[in-house]
């Protein structure tokens, strides 16, 4: 696996890409059979006599010897590059509608509807029909002269007409003909030696490069990636809700990830993670006291190893709908697109709130099960539900004590533009949002502890102003109504940005901008009391392209008015992000 087919917690890349088109269910079709090729060894028709001239014996071998030694001349170098493409299904996506028809063998050079006796290649192609036998046309008449050969294709018609020759060869009845003949051969193997001894060395060349590649293989069923995040912080606050002490610190999260494929329209993932970036980070009581701090890597596992992710996808209905079984690691947008071009812990945001929608956040879900449909060519329907504790048999996937579902219309309106819109419906008995991005009373849901039905609304949207600028915003609303209490809760949240791609002429490189306002309390019934302020988040990163996959990423943001509290004063946290892919 390419460190680039990792996936981190978005299901999206966080290239400011994502903007110019929609993701679409391309899933990988089973591999087709590659047609053999203009020149077929099956069905030839062969002629009873011997050659008519040892000088078109020279001149059809020569040319075959020619061509033979142009199509394998670079091939030890592609070998490399296919294995390291090669997809986790282990197969290759290719479109049924433009796969090449089958082809069938003709027996003259007059039944191929488009090649004439004024082509350049007429009398080639009518000594190879007529003469030897192996020459195959598709079924409507045509020979597609003008369309590019393949390897495989050339391969299999070099081995038709060799043993069209060499059938003619031991059929010929006059001895002196074998002789001359014989001798022929044998001069043509003299002039093409250099050739012939350059083909056995990339030959042998390329054998050792493929054993090389196989003996170094993880699984020739199972692909294996990772990613490793190493981050250099620091922050510091004004009157901020914690004790502010706030030491520097160096920390980690590695991930490592495992894909396989049963059929080449699945996928079966598995990933292990750990890290050590403990007691909250900078959100803990001791430092900045608020998740406003939070850093979009931050994890707390002690350096121990849990399974972070399991799921199962595939295809179903005529390839136009994905649905997706994940039991472990799962949170709504891991079947929503979040449509944030920042929506990557390794890549994207240094911030979690900056990430993407905190929507897609909701419920602190542990497992679930989604579908993504296509519906049309620009648009797409979602469906996602998860649940909390899904795996205790006291409460399973439906009588959990927090659970959501979601659905989201994704849609393409313009070449340049990616809009979403969704609706979440949760339940939580405690009447939490658990996004850990905004203000602890926004997401306490004015701290009633008391169950609520949660309902949310979101849009999302990016737009790519010109081949290196994206424009990305998105915004939502939660509305909490208390099932017991007479009391609800409002809150809002929102953010405009904007990437900049290959700056200063790096290509690789990203610069982004973003402000917004995470997650606040607007307007409480009941019980429930308003957040007093309003804080604005300001961020700004660049991701330093050091490698194909290296990346280091120096960023800081900074919180006006900490946790909406109108006395409390600004926080600022900073870090080097650096991140390793493999």
């Amino acid at each position: 696996m390419t460190a680039a087919a990792l996936e981190t917690d978005s299901e999206t890349d966080s290239e400011t890409k994502a903007a110019t088109a929609i993701p679409q269910l391309k899933m990988h079709q089973p591999m087709h059979q590659p047609p053999i090729g203009a020149i077929t060894a099956s069905g030839r028709s062969r002629q009873a006599g011997g050659f008519r001239s040892r000088a078109m014996v020279r001149s059809v071998l020569g040319s075959l010897l020619g061509a033979l030694v142009g199509l394998l001349a670079g091939t030890s170098g592609v070998v490399a590059q296919t294995l390291e493409a090669i997809d986790p299904t282990g197969t290759d996506p290719i479109d049924p509608e433009t796969a090449i028809p089958a082809q069938a063998q003709v027996t003259s050079v007059s039944a191929l509807s488009d090649v004439q006796p004024t082509d350049w290649a007429f009398q080639a192609l009518q000594s190879l029909v007529e003469r030897y036998g192996c020459l195959a046309g598709y079924p409507d008449g045509l020979f597609r002269g003008d369309r590019p050969l393949g390897r495989f294709e050339f391969a299999a018609g070099l081995a038709a007409c060799l043993e069209a020759i060499q059938t003619q060869l031991d059929r010929a009845t006059d001895a002196a003909v074998q002789r001359d003949d014989q001798a022929a051969l044998s001069r043509l193997q003299t002039e093409f030696r250099s050739e012939l001894e350059q083909l056995t060395g990339r030959v042998n060349r390329l054998e050792t490069t493929t054993a090389r590649l196989e003996s170094q293989r993880f699984s020739p069923t199972l692909l294996m990636g990772g990613e490793t995040i190493f981050g250099l912080s620091a922050a510091a606050g004004d009157n901020p809700p914690g004790d502010n002490e706030n030491p520097a610190t160096f920390a980690h999260l590695t991930r490592l990830q495992f894909v396989t494929s049963f059929t080449g329209k699945d996928r079966l993932r598995l990933q292990l993670a750990t890290g050590n970036l403990g007691n909250n980070g900078y959100a803990s009581r001791q430092s900045l006291g608020t998740d406003m701090a939070r850093l979009s890597f931050q994890t707390d596992l002690d350096n121990n190893i849990q399974l972070d992710l399991l799921d199962y996808r595939f295809a179903a209905w005529g390839d136009r709908v994905v649905l997706t079984l994940r039991p472990v690691g799962f949170d709504l947008s891991s079947v929503l697109t979040a449509n944030s071009p920042f929506f990557d812990t390794g890549r994207g945001a240094i911030s979690r709130f900056a990430e993407g929608s905190p929507l897609f956040k909701l419920a602190a879900l542990d497992g679930g099960v989604g579908a993504d449909w296509l519906l049309w060519e620009r648009g797409r329907l979602q469906f996602a539900y998860g649940a909390g504790n899904s795996a205790r048999s006291d409460q399973g996937i439906f009588g959990s004590d927090r659970s959501a579902w979601g659905v989201q219309l994704l849609t393409k309106p313009a070449a340049t533009l990616l809009t979403g819109i969704a609706y979440i419906n949760a339940y939580d008995d405690r009447g939490y949002l658990n996004t850990f991005t905004g203000s602890l009373n926004a997401d306490l849901s004015g701290k009633l502890d008391s169950p609520a039905q949660i309902h949310g609304l979101s849009g999302t949207l990016q737009w790519r102003l010109s081949e290196a600028l994206t424009l990305a915003a998105w915004g939502g609303w939660v509305w909490t109504n208390y099932i017991d209490r007479e009391a609800t809760a409002l809150s809002n949240t929102y953010a405009v940005s904007l990437a900049w791609s290959d700056p200063f002429g790096r290509e690789g490189d990203l610069w982004a901008f973003l402000v917004g306002q995470p997650l606040r309390l607007v307007k409480g019934t009941g019980d429930v009391e308003d957040d007093s302020g309003q804080g604005m988040h300001l961020e700004t990163f660049y991701r330093l392209k050091v490698g194909d996959r290296i990346s280091i990423t120096p960023g800081v943001f900074v919180v006006t008015q900490a946790e909406h509290e109108a006395d409390r004063g600004a926080i600022v946290v900073g870090t080097i992000r650096t991140t390793f892919r493999f």
